[in-house]
This record gives C-alpha cells, sequence and structure tokens, in this order.
C-alpha cells in the first residue's frame, strides 16, 4: 500500500511577525496547501492519507479556511484520517465537530485508541484525539494490534518520549504496539526511528512559518506492508526560512541576482569599530527575498582592544567593558557590544550610526 502521511499544517496561523500584507498573502498560500497536497496524493496514486493533527493552528479558524481544507480532502477521493492535535484539539465547538466534511474522512473524537478497518484495503487504522491543549498520559499504553492477517496502521498526535504534556509514547510502547508503520504529528522536523518491528515517522510541517523552522519543508510517502514500511521525503513549501552568516564587508557582493521567494536572516559577522546601517543593509536586500531580516554580530576590531593598555580613560573604559564581555552570554554580548561603540562614540567625540 502507498499512503501520503503529513501533519502540522497549522492553518490561519497569525505569522505576527510579518508586516501586513506579507501576513495576509503568506495566509493564503497556507489555505492553498491542503489543494497541492490533494494533488500529489492523486499524482502518487496514494491509496491512503494519515494526517495526525495540529491541521488548524488553534480555535478561532476562517470558515474559508474550512471549507478549503474540506474541499481539498474530499478531492482526494481515498479513505483519509485525521487524528486532532493539542493545536486543533477535538471539543463541541471545534472546526471538526462544526464542519462539513467529506464521507471519506474519518476524525478521531476520543482520547482512547479507536479502532477502524477498511474492507477494501485489508487496512486497519488505530487512532486517537486530544480533546484538551495537553496529555499526560501514553496513547499507546497497553495497546498491541492483533496478528489477523490485516495491515494495521497508526495515526496519532503526540511526542516520542517517556514524559511531557503532549501525549508522551514511550519508546516501549512504539516496540509493542506490532504494527509496521506508525504516522505521528506534532514534531515540525522531518524525523523518524525504528522500535521493534515499527517504523515510526513525523513527516514534518509541509510549510515553514518562522525561523525555528528552517530549510526544505515537505510530506512523506510511505510503502508498507504488514512485514515493513519505506518513507520518501516529498518537498512542499513554497518559501523557506534560512539562516546565513555573511561578512559585513562582503555583504553587497553576497546578494544573489534576481529574488529568491524565501524568508533570509542574515547574520552580520566581522570587524566594525561602528554598528553597521541595519535599515540601510535591509533596503540593499529587500528586493531578493520576500522577506529579510537582518542580526548584527560583527564585533570590534582586534586592534582596537590594545587601547586597553592606554592610561587614559579610553583605557579604562575599554578594560572595564573588556571584562564584562569576557563573562557573558551570547545575548547579553549584543548590548555590550552596543554600549562599547557608544561608549567610545561618547569618549572621543564621534556618534554611532545605528538607529
Amino acid at each position: 500500500m502507498r499512503l501520503l502521511h503529513a501533519a502540522d499544517f497549522h492553518l490561519d496561523s497569525p505569522l505576527s511577525g510579518l508586516p501586513g500584507a506579507k501576513s495576509a498573502l503568506r495566509r493564503a498560500e497556507l489555505r492553498e496547501l491542503p489543494g497541492r497536497l490533494a494533488a500529489l496524493a492523486r499524482d502518487e496514486g496514494v491509496e491512503l492519507v494519515l494526517l495526525p493533527g495540529d491541521l488548524f493552528d488553534g480555535e478561532r479558524v476562517y470558515p474559508e479556511t474550512v471549507r478549503a481544507l474540506a474541499q481539498a480532502l474530499r478531492a482526494m477521493a481515498v479513505p483519509v484520517f485525521i487524528a486532532p492535535g493539542n493545536h486543533d484539539y477535538y471539543h463541541g465547538r471545534s472546526p471538526y465537530a462544526a464542519g462539513d466534511w467529506p464521507d471519506n474522512v474519518h476524525i478521531f473524537v476520543q482520547p482512547e485508541l479507536e479502532s477502524v478497518e477498511l474492507p477494501g484495503l485489508g487496512c486497519v487504522v488505530h487512532g486517537c484525539a486530544f480533546t484538551a491543549p495537553h496529555r499526560e498520559d501514553d496513547p499507546l499504553a497497553g495497546f498491541t494490534a492483533p496478528e489477523d492477517g490485516k495491515l494495521h496502521l497508526l495515526c496519532v498526535h503526540g511526542e516520542v518520549g517517556l514524559a511531557g504534556n503532549y501525549a508522551p509514547i514511550a519508546p516501549k510502547s512504539l516496540e509493542g504496539c506490532g504494527v509496521p508503520y506508525a504516522a505521528l504529528g506534532h514534531v515540525h522536523a522531518g524525523v523518524s526511528g525504528r522500535a521493534g518491528k515499527t517504523l515510526w515517522a513525523y513527516p514534518g510541517c509541509p510549510e515553514g512559518r518562522g525561523f525555528d523552522e528552517l530549510g526544505p519543508k515537505g510530506v512523506s510517502i510511505v510503502t508498507v506492508d504488514r512485514s515493513q514500511a519505506e518513507l520518501r521525503f516529498v518537498e512542499t513549501g513554497r518559501r523557506q526560512y534560512r539562516v546565513e552568516t555573511v561578512d559585513v564587508d562582503g555583504f553587497a557582493a553576497a546578494l544573489t541576482q534576481g529574488e529568491r521567494p524565501d524568508f533570509v536572516r542574515f547574520l552580520l559577522t566581522g570587524e566594525s569599530r561602528d554598528a553597521p546601517d541595519l535599515a540601510a543593509l535591509t533596503a540593499l536586500a529587500e528586493p531578493h527575498f520576500f522577506h529579510v531580516e537582518l542580526r548584527d554580530e560583527t564585533t570590534l576590531p582586534a586592534d582596537l582592544w590594545a587601547r586597553a593598555d592606554e592610561d587614559s580613560l579610553t583605557g579604562l573604559f575599554l578594560r572595564e567593558m573588556r571584562s564584562r564581555l569576557d563573562g557573558a552570554d551570547a545575548g547579553e554580548r549584543e548590548k555590550l557590544l552596543l554600549a562599547a561603540r557608544f561608549g567610545l562614540a561618547a569618549l572621543e567625540g564621534g556618534e554611532d550610526v545605528r538607529p
């Protein structure tokens, strides 16, 4: 059997870190994701779709988003299973309870595992739902699939581990569940592992939403039978979040020709007595990307610290700042470097260019 495993869409995320127009455009792009997955399901010839949770980012969901998801799931024209997660947990007023869902869609609504048989596929899907934002028990505790000649699969939202607030799934529970494939949701990076005969996997989120979700994003196409499973990553993200380190002196030369559709955060490194003009550099880079952020990680020139040995007010100031910098963490270091620049500017009658 070939199946599509996707999770953690987080539709209608607020995307508050973006300007208004870009935030609205990005939400619209995310709303188009289910339709693109429906096309992928048809192109790949999948017979089953497993969606283990967090398809919505929260309780406040636009009606057009629910309609777009329902239409896309109907267009898949194969059985679709949804296991609500901690962000889109099932309750009486959730979109899953109120929405007009197609007949090919089964939504798990109880915290206990439910087993749904698909006689035409010789398959049984076991799944459950979050019914609150947190869950501390192991949803697979005590579960073992029967040895009845059928293909048994799991569709569960949770975190692999011994404890946690989001349905912790113990490795021993996975090892003893007796299924060839466990489709999991919750972790936004693609992660997989084996526990006994079971291949368990998170496909990661199909679209990045922030700089904590870097690089290519996508879904898994899984080929599975009663004894084994193999998965293949398929990239679905329209835009990537990227972090790139660039020497401040070579920033202009490092910009690519043309426009890339990505979100890019540049970390400016190198030596600079004056703080880089972040506003000017951002304006220079903006035409090349969908969204640009700059972080100043430059340091004061090494030869400047040599003046710390001077018997002067500047020397005294530099000795004090160097002492503080030596024991500072990364967050405090940025503030101390800024203070050193302002202090030197005040001592020597200059002006720091940082806005």
